[in-house]
């Protein structure tokens, strides 16, 4: 089994992809990571990407792409669930081309679909408890609102991380994420027109209800 999956900061995107991963055993490749990955081994197209990234430049998609590949092919034998690529309607078209050139098939496209002052108040609300910062607590979420100033799972201390306070950032990234013409909302779109032609399933999931419930709407389509 082979999925892309898109969702906005804020959607729980990886959440929904690591319990995807942990039901059907797949390699859960995040975009960021394969980059880490490629220039720590030094191989010949992370020592590529390094020179784009030293110089604070964009690593081009000729470089991107063979990277990905490689990645899918070496990690994913067993099925893949890759996140966080494409980011635009050129790395979308570019990665479909690169995948039926190489045989590989994809059976499903995830959209978490999420309103973008929603996502926006879900990151600024994120709180991490001293204790454990897998206690979920978030002050826009009544489901799991702390209690009062304490996680609302062991009474620990919470505070907030630098970046998920930083507006511009947030907006900086959302911009790129919801722009439906050439962002990554344009890449999803590209698949979803695919979707029945190629025969893959494009499934839309709303990204407002609980962890839970979107977890068993997910599940239920895949099976």
């Amino acid at each position: 089994m082979n999925i892309l999956i898109f969702g906005p900061n804020g959607s729980g995107k990886g959440t929904q992809g690591s319990l995807v991963k942990d039901k059907y055993d797949l390699a859960h490749i995040e975009s960021g990571a394969i980059f880490r990955q490629h220039i720590g081994q030094g191989t010949e197209l992370g020592k590529k990407a390094k020179e784009f990234i030293d110089k604070g430049e964009l690593v081009p998609d000729d470089i991107t792409i063979p990277m990905v590949l490689e990645t899918l092919k070496e990690k994913g034998a067993g099925g893949w669930l890759l996140d966080g690529f494409p980011r635009n309607i050129v790395q979308a078209q570019k990665l479909w081309d690169a995948l039926s050139a190489a045989g590989m098939k994809l059976n499903f496209v995830i959209e978490i679909l999420l309103p973008r002052e929603v996502a926006k108040n879900r990151i600024m609300g994120r709180r991490l408890c001293v204790n454990d910062p897998n206690h979920p607590n978030n002050i826009f979420i009544d489901a799991i609102k702390p209690d009062g100033d304490k996680c609302r799972v062991c009474g620990g201390e919470l505070k907030s991380r630098s970046d998920d306070q930083d507006e511009d950032a947030i907006d900086k990234r959302h911009n790129i994420y919801y722009d439906k013409d050439t962002g990554t909302l344009a890449a999803a779109y590209f698949y979803r027109d695919l979707a029945g032609k190629e025969g893959f399933k494009y499934i839309e999931l709303d990204g407002e209800g609980s962890i839970n419930d979107i977890k068993d709407t997910l599940l239920k389509q895949l099976d």
